[in-house]
């Protein structure tokens, strides 16, 4: 440094800056450190920034006032700092030269700001609002300022005044100019033009999108929030939209895709395992993992296994990179979090120094202070990026799992119950959640671990060996602990999925088990599985009872055997105050990761098992897309199928096989066949729910299906009928009509706008079948799939529907129809028909041809004809209004002919056509039934009139939630359901465990004391030995506290759930009429799981936060008494803040 400031400015002079009364620093230093500081600093970090800009664009901000000022103030840095060089030339031409830092420091700070001025404007033209990179460059500018600021004053007061003019001027205008930037960069630009924020139609996007560096930084944007959370309670529709980063919509697609990735490559090492004579299968079916077993004798000869995909590594791929930034803030913190002990050592030393300048003291006052409020900001920034990361890990894994419910196999559909899936969703994505928060405590932990045993090291010397042997003894006691409670992990998860299965099927069949008064002993089946959950739950937490209790006592034995060991091993070492309290500080710092260690540990068993179910539920085979081949291909027939061969599983037998069909564009093919002949399978088969062993099926066009059990949502009649499809008004009026719909508006209350209950409750069955019927017939699909849906109505209307959607003169006409049906009375009219026979194609033609042949057919018709013709004779009195039916004679006769076919056939035919002369008999004012009324304006007219004054009532209410603060009967209900003797007695054991800690701090405090004692000697075994009672007593406290408050966890869980199970079985039906099945099921999984495992945690922590807090406050206020003059006002500041 010489070299660079000459002989006459010395880089560092201590009389000047550490023990003078007025410090200063050398000038040579301030030109240097001081001005290179921010320099160097923006230098290294351009390139990264520039990298990351030129990948990100966010859009292109247009040219702003604030803009213009930060460029301008730029440039005048610039012209500034090279006044400065030109002026050093100008002195060496004049004979004075200067030494070189007066050249150097100019350039180097003139081409910085000319980089600050380019990067003010690059920012601009990728669309950055706000620059962190930027703020912090002008705030370490102003910081490294403020030195020569002051001393430039110092100098200037002194008698020889201003020696140099000119750079006097030109530092106190870069300074000012340098405030003005840091200022400006506090503020925001406008959102880019061609950005989702200047576009976004979003009635409430979230402010922290477009929100400053400074505002991210201290959470400001979140202020407006908090004031009106203040002014009223918060509801849904106050908070703001999700940001787009963290939408299910990226969030899902994100993780799936490096899922299959995951797949793609587990799939693309099985043939690179030892062993080659491999199985493979086509491209198609590449998802299937099912095989015979000859293949598998094949895949256990030639290699040792399959690798498994791995979601563990999915997760880190998709949402590692952003939560590694939190890591690196919580790296960041944790060393900061040390600085505070060796300042808290060299105020103590200052305290005991004499003639030490005083703003030594307020130096290391106010470093503390400002340490302290750094590590805030940095440690929330962490706790930030942990919280978006564990919501956006839960919204995709939940995602992935439902988009996987919809796609497994049948086979898989068996291993992997509704309960299961519930719980997947519910339980294991929240434990991935809950994990994420202190997930960095697994390396942070360790990591403050090792820092604090150096310091240690370098306060206490090699005695801290001692504590680190009793860390090392605890290390297997807790290894044992969690493999046991991953053990009951899985155990307690098996039990909850097989009591949510149990409950999902109670709440289907609700209605027929209060029939039945089957209440009490489906009720015993639920409490049975449930006794056998809490006994695998006791037993974990008392496994983790004893984990708090090693872990909680630690930090003490760890101080116990450190000061011991160090006081015993020579008689020379004494505990002073700066070792004692040092020390102490650094074990209050230990405290923390040896007391979450245990917990996270915890959560990652739990996550670990949780990760294991996720993995298998998504490794199930899938339903191959290949089975039905979708390829828009010209052809005469819409749907074809050759030598099909299909199965439910591949382990089934098959339930379809030689099925041979081709179904002409635009015709009618009806299907028939006796009861369990594979009708529906077909269907099924034709939808590719079914596994193709063998064959091609081929469908040309879209698909609409209406199943034989009609799927209704939870939703108004016209939602359900439109499907996401725009309305319009005529077609809609038109498929209401033709499926005999109208009247049945005018029954329900708020007409098309009705809500439908789940399930179609407040429908009847035709209702719900008429319904799904128009849904199909307006979604105008190409080809229809017909599941029986006449089976549901009644004959007349089943009539009606034929004539006017299904039949040849039917709006369907013209559309590929495959119509499953028993109803022999439409079969004249179709254009071919399939009769299947124990899974198999026996015949297949028109009508008449089938007749002829007298096969399959022909039996088939003398075995439903006298039920169709029954069926008949009510089509006949509901259209003719009579009460009599047909005379016995005539209904015997009918009977009688059934054996002789051709009279039969002769008989129907012309019995059919006597059901159509009445019903299109003009004269019968009841033939005249809207049945055959087209759309007609004037009826719609009157309807649309008629349903606007009529104020529909919703069945199906939103769930609410309880708003504003936790009334005191809520705590009052759990605290019962613990016991409240119970509830009393852990109080009073977290008292005397706060009572036994308070007693041992204030006992090592004196301990201290005995530093200048001659007798202290005599005294050390005495100190150790209470100092250790009362550390032992608080590790029995903790024992007793944490198994008392297992067993009173375990018995609020009893007894809420029993209570919720008993109010449920004596809740009217109504009440299951008219709330959704999911609702309820979250209440007995989700909500269930909180009482069992997430309250107790949070009640734990409660009560040992308030016993910690009042005992600390009790030791300051008896050291320092004025100290509670303070913690009135402080208590009510906390209670308006927290509770209102």
């Amino acid at each position: 440094m010489e070299q660079l400031c000459g002989p006459e400015l010395p880089f560092w002079e201590p009389n000047l800056t550490l023990h003078a009364e007025i410090p200063d620093l050398p000038q040579c230093f301030q030109l240097t450190v001081l001005a290179w500081t921010p320099c160097v600093y923006l230098w290294l970090v351009s390139p990264l920034y520039l990298f990351y800009l030129k990948r990100n664009s966010k859009g292109y901000i247009m040219m702003s006032v604030l803009n213009r000022v930060k460029t301008i103030f730029g440039l005048i840095l610039w012209l500034v700092c090279w006044t400065d060089l030109f002026a050093s030339f100008h002195e060496m031409q004049q004979g004075h030269v200067r030494p070189p830092v007066y050249f150097v420091t100019p350039l180097i700070l003139g081409m910085t700001m000319l980089l600050a001025t380019f990067l003010i404007q690059f920012e601009r033209l990728r669309g950055v609002q706000s620059s962190g990179v930027l703020f912090i460059f002008w705030v370490l500018s102003v910081l490294c300022a403020i030195v020569p600021f002051r001393s430039k004053i110092i100098y200037a007061g002194r008698e020889e005044g201003v020696s140099d003019k000119l750079r006097f001027t030109t530092f106190y205008a870069y300074f000012s100019v340098t405030v003005a930037e840091l200022i400006l960069s506090c503020f925001n630009e406008k959102p880019p033009l061609f950005s989702n924020v200047a576009t976004d139609p979003v009635n409430n996007p979230c402010p922290e999108s477009t929100a400053g560096f400074l505002s991210k930084l201290t959470f400001w944007w979140f202020t407006s929030m908090a004031i009106k959370g203040y002014r009223s309670p918060l509801e849904s529709k106050d908070l703001w939209s999700l940001n787009k980063q963290d939408t299910s919509e990226l969030v899902v697609p994100n993780l799936l895709g490096e899922w299959e990735g995951e797949k793609v490559k587990a799939q693309s090492v099985e043939p690179e395992m030892k062993g080659q004579a491999m199985y493979s299968k086509p491209a198609v079916e590449s998802n299937h993992v099912g095989t015979s077993p000859e293949e598998v004798e094949v895949l256990l000869a030639g290699g040792k296994g399959v690798r498994q995909p791995s979601f563990l590594r999915a997760l880190l791929k998709a949402f590692g990179p952003y939560f590694l930034i939190g890591s690196a803030f919580k790296l960041l913190q944790d060393l900061i979090t040390f600085i505070n002990p060796q300042l808290l050592r060299m105020l103590i030393e200052f305290t005991k120094e004499t003639g030490m300048p005083s703003w030594w003291g307020f130096s290391l006052a106010f470093m503390m202070f400002g340490c302290a409020v750094l590590q805030t900001l940095i440690l929330h920034q962490h706790f930030q990026y942990c919280f978006v990361t564990g919501m956006r890990l839960r919204s995709a894994i939940i995602g992935a799992i439902y988009r996987k419910s919809l796609v497994i196999t049948n086979e898989a559909k068996r291993s992997s119950t509704v309960g299961e899936v519930v719980n997947l969703m519910s339980v294991d994505a929240q434990r991935f959640m809950d994990l994420t928060t202190f997930l960095n405590m697994l390396w942070s932990a360790p990591l403050q671990i090792i820092l604090a045993l150096y310091f240690l090291w370098q306060t206490l010397g090699p005695s801290v060996l001692a504590g680190v042997a009793v860390m090392v003894l605890l290390i297997p006691f807790n290894a044992v602990i969690a493999m046991k409670t991953k053990a009951y992990q899985v155990e307690q998860m098996q039990h909850k999925d097989m009591r949510i299965k149990l409950m999902n099927e109670i709440l289907n069949g609700i209605k027929v088990l209060k029939l039945y008064a089957w209440e009490v002993s489906f009720r015993e089946k639920v409490l049975q599985v449930r006794q056998k959950e809490l006994a695998v739950l006791r037993k974990a937490a008392y496994l983790g009872s004893l984990s708090i209790m090693a872990w909680t006592s630690a930090p003490f034995l760890v101080a116990l055997t450190t000061f011991a060991v160090y006081v015993s091993v020579d008689e020379n070492n004494v505990l002073d105050a700066e070792k004692a309290f040092v020390s102490l500080s650094l074990f209050n710092i230990l405290r923390f990761p040896l007391n979450m260690l245990p917990q996270v540990i915890t959560s990652l068993v739990q996550a670990n098992v949780s990760l294991k179910r996720i993995q298998t539920f998504l490794t199930h085979d899938e339903l191959d897309p290949g089975n039905v081949d979708r390829k828009p291909v010209a052809s005469d027939f819409a749907v074809t199928v050759v030598n099909g061969k299909f199965s439910w599983a591949k382990k089934d037998r098959p339930a379809l096989h030689n099925i041979n069909a081709m179904v002409p564009q635009g015709s009618l093919l009806a299907v028939v066949g006796h009861v369990g002949c594979g009708k529906s399978s077909l269907v099924s088969a034709l939808l590719g729910e079914m596994e193709n062993l063998e064959g091609e099926i081929s469908v040309r066009g879209s698909v609409a299906y209406v199943p034989q059990q009609a799927w209704i949502q939870n939703a108004t009649l016209r939602d359900n009928i439109l499907f996401g499809k725009p309305y319009v008004e005529q077609k809609y009026r038109c498929v209401l009509n033709a499926c005999a719909l109208t009247p049945d508006l005018d029954v329900l209350p708020g007409g098309d706008q009705t809500e439908i209950g789940e399930k179609g409750i407040n429908l009847s069955g035709g209702q719900r079948q008429r319904v799904s019927l128009a849904r199909a017939l307006y979604s105008e699909a190409d080809i229809y799939l017909l599941d029986d849906p006449l089976s549901a109505v009644d004959a007349h209307v089943a009539k009606h529907i034929f004539d006017n959607v299904i039949g040849p003169e039917g709006a369907l006409r013209g559309k590929t129809r495959i119509l499953v049906t028993h109803g022999i009375s439409f079969l004249p009219q179709v254009d071919n028909i399939l009769v299947l026979v124990e899974g198999t194609v026996s015949e297949m033609g028109s009508y008449q041809d089938l007749l002829k042949q007298n096969g399959a057919f022909a039996e088939f018709l003398r075995n439903y004809s006298l039920e169709d013709i029954i069926e008949d004779d009510d089509v006949m009195e509901v259209l003719l209004d009579e009460e009599e039916s047909f005379p016995d004679d005539a209904l015997s006769n009918h009977t009688d002919m059934v054996d002789n076919e051709p009279a039969v056939n002769e008989a129907r035919r012309q019995f059919m056509r006597q059901i159509s002369v009445m019903s299109n008999d003009a004269e019968n004012p009841k033939a005249m039934s809207v049945r055959r009324r087209r759309c007609s304006e004037r009826r719609h007219g009157e309807l649309v009139q008629e349903k606007k004054k009529v104020q529909v009532e919703k069945l199906i209410q939103a769930e609410t939630a309880e708003t504003g603060r936790v009334k005191f009967s809520v705590y009052w209900d759990y605290a019962k359901a613990v016991g409240p003797l119970l509830s009393l007695f852990i109080c009073f054991l977290y008292a005397g465990q706060s009572a036994a800690a308070i007693g041992a701090n204030i006992w090592l405090s004196q301990w201290t004391n005995d530093a200048d004692d001659s007798a202290r000697q005599e005294n050390v075994h005495m100190r150790v030995g209470v100092y250790a009672a009362l550390g032992i007593s608080q590790g029995t406290m903790v024992m007793f506290s944490s198994f008392t408050l297992a067993l009173g966890k375990i018995q609020a869980a009893r007894k809420l759930h029993q209570g919720l199970l008993d109010n449920k079985f004596h809740t009217p039906q109504a009440f299951f009429d008219t709330t959704p099945i999911g609702r309820i099921i979250n209440r007995f999984s989700k909500d269930i799981y909180v009482i069992d495992e997430a309250l107790p945690s949070t009640v734990l922590m409660f009560l040992g936060t308030v016993f910690a807090s009042l005992a600390t406050m009790i030791v300051i206020i008896s050291s320092t008494p004025i100290f509670s003059v303070v913690v009135g006002p402080l208590a009510l500041i906390y209670f308006f803040v927290q509770v209102r």
